[in-house]
């Protein structure tokens, strides 16, 4: 599945999510969505007692659960649970936590302005920026990090341009 890796707030509480280009929805991570709402210092153990909670239940929520390669602590890509909207609506049902309806609120805002991003790319660009600023980087760092972005789009395209495809793929 193609995804673009992204950190959202809730709180100041980082959700890690990626956005699916092929199925045209968020997927966020269950762990880091249990930790802001339930504040636990052991969310893996939580979500572990949960999902055996829900599968007694009879619930095939926890079936539904996937997995992505997301950036952990420790800067390493490890499997991760995710969920996609839906699927974390019907889990925030199952965790007592006065954080769940502004959770729900906030699930809602992310889906609205990835909407508008598409519509109008330059606002995922804004998006950034501000998010940036929230995580104390200087404006020297934000304008590298374009920059950046700016050059490796180039050389993206003039791979594309001259024919170089990604390692594994065949024409």
């Amino acid at each position: 599945m193609e995804q673009d890796a992204s950190i959202q707030l809730f709180e100041a509480k980082q959700i890690r999510a990626a956005w699916s280009e092929e199925d045209q929805k968020w997927y966020f991570s269950v762990i880091d969505v249990i930790e802001a709402l339930t504040g636990t210092d052991r969310p893996r153990k939580y979500w572990s007692d949960l999902k055996n909670k829900l599968q007694k239940e009879g619930s095939q929520l926890s079936e539904k659960i996937g997995q992505l390669k997301m950036r952990a602590e420790d800067g390493k890509l490890r499997d991760t649970d995710v969920a996609d909207t839906g699927q974390l609506l019907r889990l925030i049902q199952s965790v007592p936590s006065p954080k769940a309806e502004p959770f729900k609120q906030w699930l809602a805002k992310v889906g609205y302005e990835r909407m508008q991003e598409i519509a109008d790319p330059e606002q995922s660009l804004d998006r950034a920026r501000e998010h940036w600023k929230q995580l104390g980087r200087s404006d020297k760092w934000i304008q590298q990090r374009m920059s950046g972005q700016d050059t490796r789009n180039k050389l993206t395209d003039y791979w594309i341009d001259h024919g170089v495809e990604k390692p594994g793929k065949t024409s």
